[in-house]
């Protein structure tokens, strides 16, 4: 090996393989499960994602004729890219999930009222995985004893530390 090589370095899943998350999602939702989609993209997307030009905050997923669907994520196209290309920011990208992973998820949709919502983008063996949560809405009240829960642990630890 060549003195001046340097060996690759691997990112392990904390070490930079997120790419975004949707916080918003912990704030509005009950996450009651989780599962890994991989994404069908376009070749100026992976390297806009490789850049982080990406935001899932505003982005949701829906069920349509036994497939899933990637709706309003926006992917800011680089100045690089190619003139052949038309890019989309927001167009709907489908998801890929086992038979049997969708056929459930759309049972706890149609039956148990349940919704899909992305909370986290990330690279897995170099490819791009969405993270879904299975999620159920939280009412004013609840996110008002989350944050309750919330400031009186960080208030807890505070004390503790100090007193």
């Amino acid at each position: 090996m060549h003195p001046m090589a340097k060996k690759a370095k691997k990112k392990g899943a904390a070490g930079g393989s997120t790419i975004a998350l949707n916080k918003k999602a912990q704030h509005d939702y009950f996450i009651e499960e989780r599962y890994e989609a991989g994404i069908v993209l376009e070749g100026w997307e992976v390297k806009s994602m490789r850049e982080g030009r990406v935001q899932i905050k505003e982005s949701y997923v829906i069920i349509q004729g036994a497939e899933a669907f990637l709706l309003g994520c926006h992917i800011s196209p680089l100045l690089s890219t190619s003139t052949h290309t038309h890019p989309n920011p927001t167009r709907t990208r489908k998801l890929l999930l086992h038979r049997r992973e969708l056929s459930k998820l759309i049972g706890l949709v149609e039956r148990k009222g349940f919704t899909l919502v992305p909370t986290a983008l990330y690279w897995s063996k170099g490819r791009a995985k969405l993270e879904i949560g299975l999620a159920k809405g939280k009412k004013q009240h609840d996110k008002r004893t989350t944050e309750k829960n919330r400031d009186w642990q960080r208030d807890k630890q505070r004390i503790l530390k100090h007193g």
